[in-house]
């Protein structure tokens, strides 16, 4: 009897694993995702690009009066406002002249003001018989004879004073000194540089495309235009001009945006660039970790009585982490989302509820403390030995 007992205890060892290995489930664990539907709205078709920035307002500021620049008040890089002070030219000459002119000018005034008194008594003797009329016509054109040297002398003392203030340099518009070519010291003449002057309050984005895209590309179109001086902000202008001409450097189309009055961007910079050819209302629209990538092509896993049914799709245009499906995937589905990267055709899938925390496992129960500690036990004996 005794020696029927080790045997008995090996048969029941081996019937409890037994029952211990019909109770695993056939098969990998479900995949814990999430899903969102498959919506319907509209979907831009936009050609992108790489294009850089040029200011429309760039004018060389040059000297409108000749002389001996004696301060310049603006540097390289210096941000001035219209009407600020720039440079200074010797205006010494200008003064005297300008004075000279106005002495002129009172003096013509005091001769035409005497003359206007001996026309009113000619006229009067003239009218008494004492002077011959001759005599009354030869003062009164004396008088008009004044009266044009007084506006002549009139027109230099103006242009003696504005040759003064053309002795002040200032700026055209706001704007940004962007190289000062002038020196304290300096004799210049008239239209000699004086400073590089720039403005960024009206730029002009030149956008290269292909050849393959001038059927598509229009005078009018919306463009979306982002800078990496301004993360997260979207211009929107039109497509100003398109030349007509192909660059032989590039073999490329030059597609001009004008911006205006657009905070923060720079002259020389670089934009990104998405012109608007097409606009599609009922797109069929998923996120973009819903399409994978798998033998069959670019698949969609469709979510249905808890299985991922794989659904072999034609995608289109990408916009804002947005996919166009233009074929095989009907408006309304319930795709997958997270985790749409693990899965195959026919695999069992849990839903993740949306704000459900859950801890790691396939069965998506929470693990107690009890047995995260026994996981580690094994972890922490292998780190010791």
């Amino acid at each position: 009897m005794r020696k029927l007992c080790p045997f008995l205890l090996v048969a029941l060892s081996l019937a409890a694993c037994q029952k211990a290995e019909e109770k695993k489930p056939a098969g990998p664990p479900p995949a814990l995702i999430t899903v969102t539907q498959a919506k319907a709205g509209a979907m831009e078709v936009v050609e992108e690009t790489l294009g850089t920035l040029e200011a429309v307002l760039d004018p060389k500021l040059g000297a409108e009066v000749a002389g001996k620049v004696v301060q310049v008040l603006a540097g390289s890089g210096k941000a001035v406002r219209k009407g600020e002070l720039l440079a200074l030219i010797d205006a010494t000459d200008f003064a005297l002249q300008n004075r000279a002119d106005e002495a002129e000018r009172k003096r013509a005034e005091a001769l035409l003001a005497q003359q206007e008194r001996v026309v009113e008594r000619q006229r009067e003797l003239a009218q008494k018989g004492f002077i011959s009329q001759n005599a009354a016509d030869d003062a009164r054109a004396q008088r008009d004879a004044l009266r044009e040297q007084l506006a002549a002398s009139r027109a230099r003392s103006d242009l003696s004073r504005r040759s003064q203030g053309k002795a002040r340099v200032v700026a055209p518009f706001d704007g940004t000194v962007e190289t000062t070519i002038a020196s304290a010291g300096d004799y210049v003449k008239v239209g000699d540089p004086l400073f590089q002057f720039v403005s960024s309050r009206k730029l002009r984005a030149h956008l290269p495309f292909p050849e393959s895209a001038a059927p598509r590309l229009k005078k009018g179109q919306p463009v979306v235009l982002g800078s990496p001086l301004l993360p997260g902000l979207e211009i929107r202008a039109a497509v100003s001009d398109i030349k007509a001409g192909v660059t032989e450097a590039g073999r490329a189309l030059d597609v001009i945006v004008d911006i205006e009055g657009q905070d923060g961007l720079r002259p020389g910079g670089t934009v990104n660039a998405s012109v608007v050819v097409a606009r599609r209302e009922d797109a069929v629209l998923v996120p973009e970790q819903s399409v994978v990538l798998r033998p069959a092509g670019k698949v969609v896993y469709v979510v249905a009585e808890g299985k991922a049914l794989q659904h072999v799709v034609e995608a289109g245009a990408r916009r804002a982490g947005m996919v166009e499906i233009l074929k095989g995937l009907p408006a309304g589905a319930t795709v997958a989302l997270d985790g749409a990267g693990f899965l195959a055709h026919n695999a069992a899938v849990v839903v993740k509820e949306p704000g459900k925390a859950t801890a790691p496992g396939a069965d998506g129960k929470s693990q107690s403390p009890q047995h995260g500690a026994a996981a580690q036990a094994p972890a922490q004996a292998d780190a010791k030995k």
